[in-house]
């Protein structure tokens, strides 16, 4: 959940520093600050009222960027460096009771379909699926940025969510952009607690290991 440069850039160097960690980043670009001139063309509602939720969860009075949030369970300004590297190296101590597994990404036209098995998600879960855009830059014409180009990385460009329920394992599709590519792209799954926003478990799809399903 971001909106400044050094946010963005202490993600590429924290994804740098954890490449082979089970470290999953995922970038929200939120909307509301689109009223002050300058439209982020990776911003969506949706990423908003999501932040909102997470604020419900974490008991705050409200909402703010730049903002992180790990594994749904501790969140600071996201461009504390300290606080973001802690969190990470405390989280990937912790041992892991759940599992999810996605395999068999395929694309079809303007869909991309994957299975999925989770093992020991509990009780009020869901699998979250977020399709990410891995690097992009943007052009801010006005505004507090403006003037200046932007790197961004993981960029969040669509989430579908799934209730498990006693379903643990299925197949499921999400939505392609047009500007779609196998080698910009990813998918990242991950399993929450739906009601206290704890995560549970993540993977990763690359879409170069994909199965052209379709013309």
């Amino acid at each position: 959940m971001l909106s400044c440069p050094p946010a963005d850039e202490l993600l590429a160097r924290v994804q740098k520093e954890n490449a082979v960690k089970p470290v999953y980043i995922l970038a929200y670009h939120v909307d509301y600050w689109n009223r002050l001139g300058w439209k982020d063309s990776f911003s969506h509602a949706d990423f908003s009222k999501r932040q909102s939720i997470y604020a419900n969860w974490l008991h705050l009075s409200g909402v703010y960027t730049p903002q992180a949030v790990v594994n749904g369970q501790t969140e600071f300004v996201g461009s504390a460096q300290g606080t973001l590297r802690n969190a990470i190296r405390t989280n990937l101590e912790k041992p892991t009771k759940a599992k999810v597994t996605l395999t068999g990404l395929a694309v079809n036209n303007h869909e991309a379909t994957v299975k999925y098995t989770t093992e020991g998600s509990g009780d009020n879960t869901a699998l979250v699926l977020a399709l990410v855009r891995k690097n992009a830059t943007s052009v801010v014409k006005s505004g507090e940025n403006g003037g200046h180009t932007l790197s961004h990385i993981q960029i969040v460009n669509k989430l579908k969510s799934i209730q498990l329920g006693n379903n643990k394992t299925g197949a499921t599709s999400i939505e392609l952009p047009h500007s779609f590519s196998a080698q910009a792209y990813e998918l990242i799954g991950f399993v929450q607690n739906t009601q206290t926003g704890q995560i549970v478990a993540a993977a990763r799809s690359a879409f170069s290991q994909m199965v052209i399903a379709g013309n």
